[in-house]
């Protein structure tokens, strides 16, 4: 935890970015019942079940401190699909990086193995060597800044039903150019010190309080 509190404290360099990535499952389906209007005496009414029109998954890279975001659907979420992407991020998106570090949960596919098992082993130890990998800690997927942002879409870019995979994938770009255009940013704020105070109980060894503690706000945190 502290490890990738410590990347967020870090100044913006633009020749070292810092990102966050995240993925989400999605299931683009059409409403079973169309919705019924308002009219005198009753509210408009729209139906919760829909008939799934397949899966598809979306993955973010979202670099707090640039407010930049890139978001892509796929088909499936397998190594290959993250290595992909990943590889897109890269060549693409920030091609003069001499490194890119790199916070995000710490999934099966999210590892430097699932380069090498989609390219060359010169090319993917290439692309392994320009990331510095931050993992998020177990059950602590909170602290990736990209679930944020991908809760940001949800309520903006994907808050209606959405048919069909074509649709998500024009509803997500068109989400993804209005954001970057109005350069939307996170304010990060809990830093280490906040860790150790509201998450004391996390800590294996316990440490004396460095002030001494008055009043309600100091037991509220307990």
């Amino acid at each position: 935890m502290e490890d990738v509190l410590e990347v967020y404290c870090q100044p913006y360099d633009p020749t070292v970015p810092r990102i966050c990535m995240d993925e989400n499952r999605c299931e683009p389906g059409q409403r079973q019942v169309p919705p019924e209007p308002a009219k005198p005496g009753q509210i408009a009414r729209e139906d919760y079940t829909y008939e799934k029109e397949g899966r598809a998954n979306l993955f973010i890279v979202y670099e707090p401190l640039a407010g930049k975001r890139y978001l892509k659907v796929t088909e499936h979420r397998t190594k290959k699909d993250w290595a992909l992407f990943m590889q897109e991020i890269l060549e693409e998106q920030y091609p003069d990086a001499r490194k890119v570090v790199l916070v995000m949960d710490n999934l099966n596919t999210h590892t430097p193995a699932s380069f090498y098992e989609v390219f060359p082993p010169e090319q993917a130890k290439a692309l392994v060597d320009r990331l510095e990998i931050h993992y998020t800690p177990k059950h602590a997927s909170w602290l990736n800044i990209a679930e944020i942002e991908l809760s940001v879409l949800a309520r903006q870019g994907l808050a209606h039903n959405i048919a069909t995979i074509e649709e998500l994938c024009q509803q997500v770009q068109s989400w993804q150019n209005h954001r970057n255009q109005r350069i939307g940013t996170v304010n990060w704020q809990f830093r280490t010190a906040d860790a150790r105070i509201k998450l004391k109980r996390l800590y294996p060894v316990q440490q004396p309080d460095s002030q001494p503690c008055h009043g309600v706000a100091c037991d509220s945190l307990r």
